[in-house]
């Protein structure tokens, strides 16, 4: 399992951010392209998932299908993920997904929930997309994401996405790394210089589109 440190920007460009990464004195560098990010997660109907978020279980599950691409509406290689969480640690389920057309969004639930044994029920209950930059020590052990341009939309208007949706005015900057380096990150921590904060782009999403 792993931990995911988050911070919600909201005073600095994504330039300025991804120089304090690189001047970081672990020595982060780009590992992979930007790409942007895709994801309709999927919840229960009395929304269990996202309240179990907002109030802190010590155990709780998130369901979404991501895939990756400038085309939200062509899915391409997607991935069905349950993300695990246990206190402050993380885990992923990761089930391949059929291509397919975002416009299909029934047929995709119904795989959805074939996929977790239709034991919860699930309906897709937001969609959002953002842009994604990469950075990692040379050792490999720390992994720092940074995520603008998010935008969230709500299923109900599937058809009309372009056209409904809501960019949230923030950055988020994920670091992450696997339990055994948690006494490692201790100095990895004291050289970021921003507020460690809690930060769900599910429950974000779902309290903008005011969906609960």
């Amino acid at each position: 399992m792993r931990f995911e440190r988050k911070y919600r920007i909201t005073h600095l460009n994504k330039s300025a951010i991804e120089q304090a990464v690189k001047l970081h004195p672990a020595s982060f560098r780009k590992i992979y392209a930007n790409r942007q990010v895709n994801n309709i997660y999927f919840d229960t109907p009395d929304f269990q998932t996202c309240k179990h978020n907002i109030e802190g279980a010590n155990q709780r599950k998130k369901y979404r299908l991501r895939w990756y691409g400038t085309d939200s509406q062509q899915i391409t290689n997607p991935r069905f993920e349950i993300k695990i969480k246990h206190n402050e640690l993380g885990a992923k389920e990761i089930a391949p997904f059929e291509d397919t057309q975002l416009s299909n969004l029934a047929e995709i639930t119904k795989q959805v929930n074939r996929q977790t044994n239709h034991l919860l029920h699930l309906s897709p209950t937001l969609l959002n997309t953002y842009q994604r930059s990469y950075f990692g020590t040379p050792d490999g052990k720390f992994r720092i994401t940074i995520d603008w341009d998010l935008n969230y939309y709500s299923p109900l208007t599937k058809t009309t996405f372009s056209r409904n949706s809501f960019i949230e005015d923030a950055i988020i900057l994920e670091l992450k790394y696997e339990e055994k380096d948690d006494k490692l990150a201790r100095e990895i921590l004291q050289y970021l210089p921003f507020r460690q904060t809690k930060n769900s782009k599910y429950v974000t999403g779902i309290l903008i589109r005011n969906t609960i």
